[in-house]
């Protein structure tokens, strides 16, 4: 993997270093790679496929699974980090789902805090 700092930044950026998205969010892509509460399961989209049913906010699976690490707990980590290439990840997008084990300490993995707004 490779960082070029075409960016003007050599690994990570300090927050608000680049414009806010349309919903007025900060580095949901290609900073860090950002860590979820759910657990990560290869299956899940498939999953909630077989529902048959339209599907918001779900809840994630109450264990983890991956055919490459069967024994090894794992989170989801979306979005990307400044490691990823658009000409060879599929990370390079906000989108982007998969797991990494619960242990990992690494620089291009992080989290984000949040806070539900009461409904008034």
């Amino acid at each position: 993997m490779e960082d070029t700092a075409a960016d003007g930044f050599a690994g990570t950026s300090p927050v608000k270093s680049f414009p806010a998205n349309g919903y007025g969010l900060y580095d949901m892509g290609g900073n860090v790679w950002n860590w979820c509460s759910d657990w990560y399961r290869v299956d899940t989209k498939a999953r909630l496929k077989l529902a048959g049913k339209p599907v918001v906010n779900p809840a994630g699976p109450s264990s983890s699974y991956s055919p490459g690490h069967p024994l090894q707990p794992e989170r989801v980590i979306k979005g990307g980090s400044f490691m990823c290439n658009a000409s060879y990840s599929e990370g390079y997008r906000t989108s982007a789902r998969r797991g990494s084990p619960t242990d990992s300490g690494m620089s291009h993995i992080g989290f984000r805090c949040a806070k539900s707004i009461p409904k008034e």
